[in-house]
């Protein structure tokens, strides 16, 4: 079988075959792109220091079960919770019809359109039998959305629509390859799957899609690199102008991966791989989205028209965010390129930690964070019998956003001594000053309650002190 043909693709609609000479008038990021996929040079890399990170917030690997298989701590429990409800408001702000389900993770391989789409992911199939026969663990919510909604009777006047779940999605991935937070034998997908009339329909919400996409990375002060996939040479003619609108719209060149033609049945059209590059310049893909023309017939999913005519609907598969864990990934790598290491404080376990300096500041300390908490911030009061240094420093080692330094003086005028971390300033204000700090932060994010006790002496050692 022939091998992917490679393409850079610029904004000015020019094809450009990859080589290591023609690499230095892109940019770097795009460069790492180009040489891992198309020249399929080894990288540098390195040791990840982000494991130790994500370990001291709480992401580890459970012995007691497979390879690539996580826990979560609290601290970990609660950033992965935040970002899953996140990754529900960022759908709905689509603005689309949007229906969230929920499924199992178990398909039986004897039925037709469960085997047919599992074979296309060939040794990653993760499989078990029971007594009912051999069953595949899906690997993104496709097989239970799409057998749901072939039951659903549709008309033309509901297209488009969307569906939405947060699914356990588990691949067999080879042991040696596995990544804590990134490469995973059990993960959380944010599925989402758009349903439309036909191509020309698909490729306008691909785009409002891929802007989504984009978007949520700009947030992160970061930018994507772009792989599209094709899935054939005659795919890639018919795509081609809409190709080059997409790197028109990110104004720069993009990778293509041109598929062989094959007798295989892929249900897609065209894959996007939305990829950054990491703290080690490794490419990681996080977003993607893809146009599927196939699964609609696979699973009998129709429409049915003006003319009461039954038709197979386009769907588009998209994770806005990327998977949860590789999202959080993100947040961490990105913290750990700032001057300050700093998660946004929507995500922040502990958004603000109360030191009193002496025990007799502790009651202020507890009617401070009452105060905070109306409003729906996570706060936490360090009250253990160790050095006032030693807290700051432990403060300090779990990124706190806010620090707050309380004693007499600010019994007293009833104030706050306040480290700013992203800042790296220390400041005196009061209590509403620093909710509305918060306030200005967390807009727009979600919040929860903390997933652990208020007093750090009530706690079990679950973090690194």
């Amino acid at each position: 079988m022939s091998e992917r043909k490679y393409i850079i693709l610029t904004p000015e609609g020019k094809e450009i075959i990859p080589s290591r000479e023609n690499l230095d008038s892109f940019n770097e990021n795009f460069q790492v792109l180009v040489k891992k996929e198309a020249l399929r040079e080894e990288l540098i890399g390195g040791y990840p220091e982000i494991i130790n990170y994500l370990n001291r917030f709480g992401f580890e690997w459970e012995s007691y079960s497979d390879y690539g298989h996580m826990r979560m701590n609290p601290y970990a429990a609660l950033i992965f919770d935040l970002v899953a409800e996140y990754s529900r408001q960022v759908v709905r702000s689509l603005n689309l019809p949007l229906l969230e389900i929920k499924g199992t993770a178990f398909f039986n391989l004897d039925l037709k359109p469960v085997k047919e789409h599992a074979e296309l992911y060939g040794g990653r199939l993760y499989l078990m039998e029971t007594d009912r026969g051999k069953f595949v663990l899906r690997y993104a919510a496709c097989h239970q959305q799409f057998a749901m909604i072939k039951d659903w009777i549709i008309s033309y006047k509901d297209l488009p629509f969307a569906a939405f779940e947060i699914a356990d999605s588990y691949r067999l991935e080879q042991s040696g390859e596995v990544e804590l937070c990134f490469r995973l034998r059990r993960f959380f997908m944010p599925d989402l799957h758009v349903f439309v009339r036909n191509e020309n329909e698909a490729k306008v919400w691909l785009i409002n899609v891929h802007h989504k996409i984009m978007e949520e990375m700009e947030k992160l002060n970061r930018s994507y690199e772009l792989l599209i996939n094709v899935v054939s040479p005659n795919e890639y003619n018919r795509y081609k102008s809409f190709l080059i609108e997409i790197a028109k719209d990110v104004g720069k060149p993009v990778l293509v991966s041109i598929y062989p033609s094959s007798e295989l049945n892929y249900y897609w059209t065209i894959n996007i791989e939305y990829i950054i590059i990491d703290k080690l310049k490794r490419p990681k893909e996080i977003g993607t989205v893809q146009i599927d023309i196939g699964n609609a017939e696979r699973f009998k999913i129709t429409y049915v028209d003006e003319n009461g005519e039954k038709h197979y609907p386009v769907i588009l598969h998209s994770a806005v965010i990327g998977g949860l864990e590789r999202y959080i990934y993100t947040l961490f790598d990105t913290a750990l390129q700032l001057e300050k290491p700093t998660l946004p404080t929507w995500v922040s376990p502990v958004q603000v930690r109360l030191i009193p300096v002496t025990e007799q500041c502790l009651r202020y300390c507890i009617d401070v964070s009452n105060e905070i908490e109306k409003y729906g911030f996570r706060v936490d009061i360090d009250d253990t019998k160790r050095s006032l240094s030693r807290k700051i420093v432990d403060a300090e080692r779990e990124w706190i956003p806010y620090i707050v330094v309380i004693g007499e003086r600010e019994v007293a005028k009833r104030m706050l001594n306040v480290r700013i971390r992203r800042k790296n300033i220390q400041k005196n204000m009061a209590v509403n000053e620093l909710i509305e700090l918060l306030e200005n932060e967390v807009d727009g994010y979600p919040r929860k309650p903390r997933y652990f006790p208020k007093l750090l002496s009530k706690r079990p050692g679950f973090i690194y002190y």
